[in-house]
């Protein structure tokens, strides 16, 4: 009997053994972090469709535009988001958001254009070594950013696995120089290196701010102005500089379909984007992004005929592993108040409405005294029969 009982035991704790650890495993990967992961994944891919577009277009038919590009995408923000903007009502229409903040959107699109073209124009000067580690500056500075502006405190956890990421990139990058792909230019690498970190400052800049505009604000809002100063901007750039570059083109469809290809990703990533933001932090999805370059690689094996490393699966495997490590524990953030969408409506008016709805436990505790009242009404009643007092609640 004894020892039928031991096999038994044993089977018993490894099952609860087995129990806690599912749990634990569970209160990892949840629902929340794998749409997340999957979200990000797919921003990466969208990431590795304009590097590939781009890549054809420079390669294949010599076209450098990288304005005319760009300007395509904030044409497509200004035809779908700003138009939802001119016929929204109330608070958020866009005459109300033009009067108060026109200057700060003139700013964030300033902002948003130039990291756009820097980065671009980072690959005439410097090789795509200096380009993906440089750019890998946007996390350190984003983190810096939020920590001052977004009052975001991050634990160990967080800068552990920033480092992580941060590795496999530099697997990434070691399996490019075995295999020799340090393409690029190395005509002026210190300018090229210059620009690559000019524009993660900017790019940091730009999610700092649109972390803070969806979190606060509106999605709507931040895509629809974007839109509208980032077709200004990239307009009067792109008549300024690339005008001879335009007039020079042959247009086929080949040429046409890769510009509306290019576009199309740029335009889901940018309408992407703010959705994941808001759903984790800027940081995070930058983190994501990191495996973007892989993707680009793992596309140029069948396409360009690149060389394959054992590197490259290691990378992407770390850098998933650092993302999934940073998103299991939140960092503490201020609560913020979060504004709909469609409506644009206006915080304080929010709050003001909860405060002035009485809430379960206001109620629970009028309940409370109203019964202690009787309780004391009867009890006095008792005590006193002959000169029938009777208790006064409101005077209690």
């Amino acid at each position: 009997m004894t020892r039928d009982k031991m096999p038994q035991e044993r089977l018993n704790t490894l099952c609860s053994e087995m129990r806690e650890g599912l749990q634990k495993l569970g209160d990892v990967f949840t629902w929340q972090l794998l749409r997340t992961m999957l979200m990000g994944q797919i921003l990466s891919a969208l990431i590795c469709g304009t590097a590939v577009t781009s890549q054809y277009l420079a390669s294949v038919y010599y076209l450098n535009t990288p304005m005319l590009q760009s300007f395509i995408n904030y044409t497509l923000l200004c035809i779908t988001y700003t138009t939802a903007l001119i016929f929204r009502k109330g608070d958020g229409n866009i005459l109300q958001i033009l009067k108060t903040k026109w200057w700060k959107y003139v700013l964030l699109g300033l902002i948003d254009v130039e990291a756009n073209y820097a980065v671009v124009k980072a690959y005439q000067f410097t090789t795509l070594t200096s380009i993906q580690l440089l750019d890998c500056f946007v996390i350190p500075v984003l983190m810096i950013l939020s920590w001052f502006f977004l009052k975001t405190r991050y634990r160990i956890t967080h800068f552990v696995s920033v480092c992580i990421c941060l590795a496999g990139v530099g697997a990434m990058v070691g399996a490019d120089i075995l295999a020799g792909q340090n393409q690029g230019s190395s005509s002026n690498i210190l300018l090229g290196d210059g620009l690559v970190l000019v524009s993660a400052t900017l790019y940091a800049i730009s999610n700092v701010c649109q972390e803070y505009t969806v979190k606060n604000l509106s999605r709507v809002e931040f895509l629809g102005m974007i839109g509208l100063f980032g077709t200004v901007i990239s307009g009067i750039q792109l008549g300024i500089i690339e005008h001879s570059e335009v007039t020079k083109i042959q247009w086929k469809w080949e040429i046409a379909l890769l510009l509306a290809g290019y576009a199309l990703c740029m335009y889901g990533f940018y309408s992407m984007m703010p959705i994941v933001v808001k759903m984790t932090s800027a940081t995070a999805v930058n983190l994501s992004l990191l495996t973007g370059d892989l993707f680009s690689l793992f596309c140029g094996l069948f396409l360009f005929h690149y060389s394959f490393s054992g590197l490259y699966v290691v990378s992407l495997v770390v850098i998933l592993i650092g993302f999934i490590m940073f998103n299991s524990v939140p960092p503490l953030t201020p609560p913020l108040a979060t504004a709909s969408d469609e409506e644009g409506s206006d915080n304080h008016t929010t709050e003001s409405d909860h405060e002035n709805t009485p809430t379960c436990v206001e109620m629970t505790t009028c309940a409370h005294m109203d019964l202690e009242r009787n309780q004391v009404k009867n009890w006095l009643n008792e005590r006193q029969p002959d000169n029938s007092v009777v208790i006064n609640s409101a005077k209690l």
